[in-house]
């Protein structure tokens, strides 16, 4: 008895400490599967010797989450559901009520509370019963709206989540190891506990309605509320109706969606509720979880054994991270070969060791990702390259201050590997617009040897054959990436030069020169080295950073290979003198309904010869608000400084469109 209370103490000792870390947006201290597997042990010897510690997960909601930030009381409890791997435990739950499935999301829950059709606060679920307000951050999070039509009290709780894709890009981007995030849901924690909010809106962050907790008026049916939050400009998670009856069917028709790959937000498993409401209200609370409130499926790890035949190892923006490639292996109703190892030291954890000599223990977490979770058996220890697999420099091994985590390094500060935001940039929207490019993409193409240059993606038709056969990839991807890169071939000079990724010159000064000096003076200028200082929002600074980075010997290479491949549109000098907004400075906040987006809102000004900048100042001519009795800093600045708020309307009035 006494051996199994330690236990107890340990496990819950070690679960508290991974759940501070997830709750916290740290990083991550062990897997999903590992945390589920010491949880299932906890409840188990609960439930054996009734020994149950306060602090134990089994009895809390969450985590007490650290910070700064204004914490506050949850009007309606956070708590949270339980969890089984059985569908049949979810059947007997159900009985002969209508149940609702939907998505558990993994992300961090949040609780939105409305008054009058305004939202007035935004907490986080922090330990169920105590949250932070994170309100600040209302516009910098999709997913809901800030006003609406309901007048009444109104509760929602949903998911903050963060897709794969998002993950993938802002991780990739992030230079320092110790800073990069285990996944989209640490990311996504981590997140929110910023504090700028133009820094989370970057992250592309959403929010997704899962319940509505309070509503002033009777709406007892389950799937009539979501569908009011729907009506009311709210995403909410995808569900659907069913019963005990159908419940494995729908289970099973659900799971294949994210073993297919068709689920770009992460999941972890399935919820059902009841589609009486005022009937699942009426359950008690047992531990910290309501009976009634609904109950979550978590799947099964489902592993296999396979030996790994060697490890790959890959150069990203700051790391060479090694990848196992191993015998082919079924899970999860996919083949999978390959899986990150991360880096040098969770190779050391694992065990790894020589090439065919490694028994590999696999898994897909979340039936997505495949993840090596040990080895069953090996010989010999792997081998850390000496060169960098892109450039071929000299590698290091680099030891965290703060983690203690060793990592692979290039030595070279000029690997094409290491500028990837660059050709990230140049493939963007705003440059040559090239779509199925990632990072990701990229960087596979760095490291077999296709991409040097920008120049060299143009040649990425003569590797399709090879392309076609790589993982991610087929016919279909293949062809739409190709055509993607013909299509770019047509450019605006604009793009073209934002593309380019000269240091401090944008889309706005490219607009400048091009205005300026047509397509042809442009490049008649560059060739000759001459200098841009004399046009109207250039100066010397920025005429001389371009000057410098044209005299290096590859960017003059770059320019004149593309020049040669692209068809750069030819764009005479436009004529300055005229009209409507001539002279005038705007500042454009908040939607816009006339025009398509404020992008094209702010072309048209500049058409008109006006111009737009980002913040008020006693430069300002307009602010631009279709909220004009917004309390927002831009209004409240704009009428202490005097200058007129108008909406987008009054402007259409006055300055066309």
């Amino acid at each position: 008895m006494e051996t199994e209370k330690q236990r107890i103490e340990e496990l819950v000792k070690q679960l508290n400490a991974a759940s501070a870390a997830y709750y916290n947006g740290q990083d991550e201290i062990m897997p999903n599967y590992e945390w589920d597997a010491l949880f299932d042990e906890l409840t188990t010897l609960e439930e054996k010797t009734g020994y149950i510690i306060k602090d134990s997960p089994t009895q809390n909601a969450g985590y007490e989450e650290s910070g700064s930030g204004q914490k506050e009381p949850h009007e309606y409890p956070a708590l949270s559901l339980a969890k089984t791997k059985q569908v049949e435990e979810l059947q007997q739950w159900a009985g002969a009520y209508p149940i609702w499935l939907s998505w558990k999301l993994d992300g961090l829950t949040l609780v939105l509370t409305y008054d009058n059709g305004n939202l007035v606060k935004i907490l986080t679920r922090g330990n169920g019963n105590l949250g932070t307000n994170i309100t600040f951050l209302k516009g910098a999070i999709g997913g809901f709206p800030q006003k609406i039509s309901y007048q009444g009290h109104l509760v929602v709780r949903g998911e903050a989540a963060i897709s794969y894709t998002d993950f993938a890009q802002i991780n990739d981007m992030i230079e320092d190891d110790d800073e990069k995030y285990a996944n989209p849901r640490n990311l996504a924690s981590g997140t929110l506990n910023l504090e700028d909010p133009a820094e989370v809106k970057a992250r592309h962050v959403r929010f997704h309605a899962f319940t509505l907790v309070h509503l002033d008026e009777t709406m007892s049916s389950w799937g009539e509320r979501m569908d009011y939050l729907e009506k009311l400009g709210f995403t909410t998670v995808a569900h659907e109706l069913t019963d005990a009856k159908g419940l494995e069917e729908v289970v099973e028709r659900w799971t294949k969606k994210v073993e297919d790959g068709e689920m770009d937000i992460p999941v972890d498993g399935l919820v059902i509720c009841y589609e009486d409401n005022d009937y699942a209200q009426t359950g008690n609370v047992t531990g910290h979880h309501a009976s009634r409130a609904g109950y979550a499926f978590k799947w099964q790890d489902v592993s296999a054994e396979t030996t790994l035949k060697y490890v790959e190892w890959s150069c990203a923006a700051s790391t060479i991270s090694p990848v196992a490639v191993f015998e082919p292996v079924a899970l999860e109703g996919t083949t999978v070969s390959r899986a990150s190892l991360c880096n040098i030291s969770e190779m050391e954890r694992l065990g790894i060791g020589e090439d065919g000599k490694t028994t590999l223990d696999i898994i897909k977490a979340n039936k997505i990702i495949p993840k090596c979770i040990g080895v069953k058996k090996k010989e010999g220890t792997f081998t850390i390259p000496e060169f960098c697999p892109v450039c071929h420099a000299r590698t290091e091994i680099r030891i965290s201050e703060h983690s203690g985590t060793k990592t692979l390094h290039c030595t070279n500060p000029d690997c094409t590997a290491k500028h990837v935001k660059k050709f990230s940039r140049f493939v963007s929207k705003p440059g040559m617009d090239i779509d199925g490019l990632s990072i990701q993409t990229m960087l596979k193409f760095m490291n077999l040897g296709y991409i040097h240059y920008f120049e060299d993606i143009y040649t990425l038709k003569n590797h399709a054959d090879e392309i076609r056969s790589l993982d991610g990839f087929g016919e279909k991807s293949c062809n739409n990436m190709l055509q993607a890169i013909e299509k770019s071939k047509n450019v605006d000079p604009v793009h073209f030069i934002y593309a380019l990724c000269i240091p401090q010159i944008g889309t706005d000064a490219g607009k400048k020169m091009i205005a300026a000096l047509g397509t042809g003076g442009f490049f008649q200028k560059l060739h000759a080295g001459e200098g841009f200082e004399d046009i109207d929002g250039i100066g010397p600074e920025r005429s001389t950073s371009m000057l410098d980075w044209y005299r290096l010997n590859q960017n003059r290479h770059t320019v004149a290979a593309l020049e040669e491949i692209l068809n750069i549109a030819e764009v005479e000098p436009k004529v300055t003198e005229g009209g409507t907004c001539e002279g005038l400075t705007f500042v454009i906040t908040g939607d816009v309904h006339q025009f398509k987006n404020r992008t094209e809102f702010k072309e048209y000004v500049e058409s008109q010869n006006g111009s737009v900048t980002g913040s008020v100042s006693k430069k300002t001519d307009y602010l631009v608000n279709n909220d004009i009795e917004s309390t927002s800093s831009k209004n409240q600045k704009a009428k202490s400084l005097g200058i007129p708020i108008i909406s987008e309307d009054m402007f259409v009035e006055r300055f066309g469109k």
